[in-house]
C-alpha cells in the first residue's frame, strides 16, 4: 500500500520534466562519493591523471548499476530506486592493496570482490534469519552515524591539522541546509521534490559571494576539456593475500545494500512486515556484477548509496523511472570531463550540508525499521554491543592500531565492526531462539477480564514479537474464550504457543464441539436463528480475520484449533 507521504511511488512515473530535475539531485547526492575515489587514490599515491579515470570509470560501473537495479524482470535487480556510487566499505581494503602492488592489484581484488557478491547474492535468499530488521536496520543507523564524521568538519570548515573551525564554511554550510530545509518541512507543493537541487544552487552562490568558491576552482574547470573518452585499463592483478580483507569489505557492502534496499522497501509499503529477499537478492547481483565491471575498467567498489535513499525518503519520490536518466547522465558525465569537474569541485561545506541532510533521514529511518519489533532482552545485546564497540572506533582514535595488518580492515570503521558483530552476534543469540510455552485458561474464570490480553503482552515483549502480531494474537484468544464462555465450553482450554522469530503459532485443545469459522460476517438471519445467541458467531468470524491462518479438528469429544500468524 502507497504510504501518504509519497508523492510519486515505486510503480509510478511523474511527468518527464520532474523525472529529470529528480534524476539530477540523485547525480548531485551521488558525486559526494566520488570523494572516496579521491582519499584511496590520495592514500597510495595515484598521479592526478590516474585518480581523474578512477573517477570516471567509477562512474561508468555506478550508471549501469543504477538502471540495472531498478529492473523488475529477470535475476537482476531489485526494482527500486537505490542509486549506486563509490561507498566507504572498501575504502581500508583498497588503500591496503593500492599500497602493496599498485593500481593492477586494486582493480584485480574489485573485480574479484564483484564476482563475490555476485556468488553470495544467489545465497542470501535463504538467509533471511541473519537480516532481521534489527540487523538492517542497525547497518542504515550506523551509515547515517558514518555520514557525521565525514559530513560535519566539512560542514564547519575544521582543520584538522590546526584544530580551527572556518566561520566563512560555516556560513555557507547553514545557508545550505537551511535552503533545504525549508521546502522539505514547509513547503506542500512540488518545491519539496527538489531540496538538493535548491540547496545546491544556494549553496553555490553562497560559496562564489563568501569566496568559499575560488578562481582555483574556476579554472580547473576551465581547463577540463570537454569531451574526451575514458581509456580502459585491462592490467589486472590477483593476490591471496588480498582475500580476505575484500571479502571482510564485500559482506560490509552487501549488509548496507540490504539495509538500504530494506528501507526502501519500508518506505514504499505502509503495510511494510519484513524485509523481502527476493529483490534484495537481485539488488545484490546488481551491485556485484558492476563491481566486477567497475575492476576491470580501471574503478572501484560499488555499493548502494545510503544517501539517496534517504533524498527518496525526503523528498517523497521513489520512482523507479528516475533510476534512468539518474544513470545515464553518471554515464554521460564520465565522457564529458569538464561536467564531472563541476561536481569534483563542489564546495566542502555545501558537501557537508548535504550530507548533514540526509544523514538525519538514514539514522531515523534505520531506527525505525528496528523498533519494528519488540526488544527482548537478546536484541538489546545484539544491537547494544555492536553499537558500543562500533562507535568506539571513532570515538576512541587509534584504539585498534595494534591489531593485525591482515583483519585491520575490519576495525577501519565503525561501519565495518559495527556490522560484522550485528551479523556475528545475532547468529550466535539465535541459538535456542524457537519459544514455546505450555499454559491452561478457564473460559468462564477469563470472561470478561483482560488476562488474556496481560499474557500476550508479557509474551510479546519477552519473545520479541511486532506489536502489531502480538495484538492480534491477543485479540484473537480473547474472543475465543468469550466464544467458549457463551457456548458452554467447561473446563481449562489447553493452549501451546511456538514463537520462532519469523511465525506464531497457537495450538488450542478443549472438550466441546469444533467451531465453525465463517469467512463472510454473519447475516442477520443467521444471528437471529443462532441457538446460542449471536455473539459467538460474531467471535468466530472476527477470529478468522485477526489469524493468517485458522485449522479445525476434532475427535472422540475432542477439539482442536491450530492459529497462525506471520511474524
Amino acid at each position: 500500500m502507497k504510504p501518504a507521504n509519497l508523492i510519486y511511488a515505486v510503480d509510478e512515473a511523474p511527468p518527464l520534466h520532474i523525472t529529470m530535475v529528480l534524476a539530477l539531485q540523485h547525480v548531485f547526492v551521488m558525486s559526494s562519493g566520488w570523494i572516496f575515489v579521491v582519499v584511496i587514490a590520495t592514500s597510495m599515491g595515484a598521479s592526478a591523471p590516474d585518480t581523474q579515470m578512477m573517477i570516471r570509470m567509477s562512474m561508468i560501473a555506478s550508471g549501469l548499476a543504477t538502471i540495472l537495479q531498478a529492473q523488475t524482470r529477470g535475476p537482476i535487480g531489485s526494482g527500486y530506486l537505490c542509486p549506486f556510487s563509490c561507498g566507504p566499505a572498501y575504502i581500508p581494503a583498497s588503500i591496503l592493496a593500492g599500497q602493496a602492488g599498485g593500481l593492477p592489484l586494486l582493480w584485480g581484488m574489485t573485480m574479484f570482490s564483484g564476482i563475490f557478491e555476485s556468488l553470495f547474492s544467489r545465497l542470501v535468499k535463504r538467509m533471511q534469519r541473519v537480516f532481521p530488521p534489527e540487523v538492517t536496520g542497525l547497518v542504515v543507523a550506523l551509515v547515517g552515524l558514518e555520514l557525521v564524521g565525514i559530513g560535519v568538519p566539512r560542514f564547519w570548515g575544521y582543520d584538522a591539522a590546526t584544530k580551527t573551525l572556518d566561520l566563512r564554511d560555516g556560513a555557507v554550510a547553514q545557508v545550505t541546509l537551511a535552503s533545504m530545509l525549508i521546502p522539505t518541512v514547509w513547503s506542500k507543493g512540488k518545491l519539496r521534490l527538489y531540496p538538493i537541487v535548491i540547496g545546491l544552487c544556494v549553496g553555490y552562490g553562497a560559496s562564489i559571494a563568501m569566496h568559499a568558491f575560488t578562481h582555483v576552482d574556476l579554472q580547473r574547470i576551465r581547463e577540463t576539456p570537454l569531451l574526451d573518452l575514458p581509456h580502459f585499463r585491462p592490467d589486472l592483478r590477483f593476490r591471496f593475500g588480498m582475500i580476505l580483507p575484500f571479502m571482510i569489505a564485500s559482506l560490509c557492502s552487501m549488509l548496507k545494500s540490504v539495509g538500504d534496499l530494506t528501507l526502501c522497501e519500508k518506505i514504499n509499503d505502509s503495510n511494510w512486515k519484513r524485509t523481502d529477499m527476493k529483490p534484495v537478492s537481485g539488488g545484490l547481483l546488481a551491485g556485484g556484477l558492476c563491481t566486477a565491471i567497475s575492476g576491470v575498467l580501471g574503478g572501484v567498489g560499488q555499493s548502494t548509496y545510503s544517501s539517496d535513499v534517504g533524498l527518496s525518503m525526503a523528498t517523497g519520490a521513489t520512482s523507479r523511472v528516475i533510476a534512468w536518466p539518474a544513470g545515464l547522465i553518471i554515464m554521460a558525465l564520465a565522457f564529458f570531463p569538464r561536467l564531472a569537474t563541476i561536481f569534483s569541485v563542489m564546495p566542502d561545506p555545501v558537501i557537508g550540508a548535504v550530507l548533514v541532510y540526509v544523514a538525519c533521514f538514514m539514522i531515523l529511518g534505520g531506527l525505525q525499521v528496528m523498533m519494528s519489533r519488540m526488544l527482548d532482552t537478546r536484541r538489546i545485546f545484539v544491537i547494544g554491543i555492536a553499537v558500543i564497540f562500533g562507535l568506539s572506533v571513532e570515538m576512541v582514535p587509534g584504539l585498534y592500531s595494534s591489531v593485525p595488518a591482515w583483519i585491520k580492515p575490519l576495525f577501519s570503521s565503525s561501519l565495518s565492526l559495527g556490522t560484522v558483530l550485528v551479523v556475528g552476534l545475532n547468529l550466535l543469540f539465535q541459538l535456542g531462539t524457537s519459544k514455546r510455552k505450555i499454559f491452561d485458561i478457564d473460559p468462564v474464570a477469563s470472561l470478561g477480564d483482560n488476562d488474556v490480553r496481560r499474557m500476550m503482552e508479557e509474551l510479546g515483549a519477552t519473545w520479541g514479537m511486532r506489536p502489531e502480531v502480538a495484538t492480534r494474537a491477543a485479540n484473537c484468544l480473547h474472543e475465543l474464550m468469550i466464544y467458549f464462555g457463551h457456548i458452554g465450553v467447561r473446563g481449562p482450554v489447553h493452549i501451546t504457543a511456538q514463537f520462532d522469530e519469523f511465525n506464531l503459532d497457537f495450538n488450542l485443545e478443549y472438550a466441546g464441539p469444533a467451531v465453525n469459522f465463517p469467512e463472510q460476517p454473519p447475516r442477520v438471519e443467521e444471528i437471529a436463528t443462532e441457538e446460542a445467541g449471536a455473539i459467538p458467531l460474531l467471535c468466530a468470524y472476527v477470529v478468522r480475520g485477526y489469524a493468517d491462518g485458522v485449522k479445525v479438528s476434532s475427535d472422540a469429544g475432542k477439539s482442536r484449533i491450530h492459529l497462525h500468524f506471520d511474524d
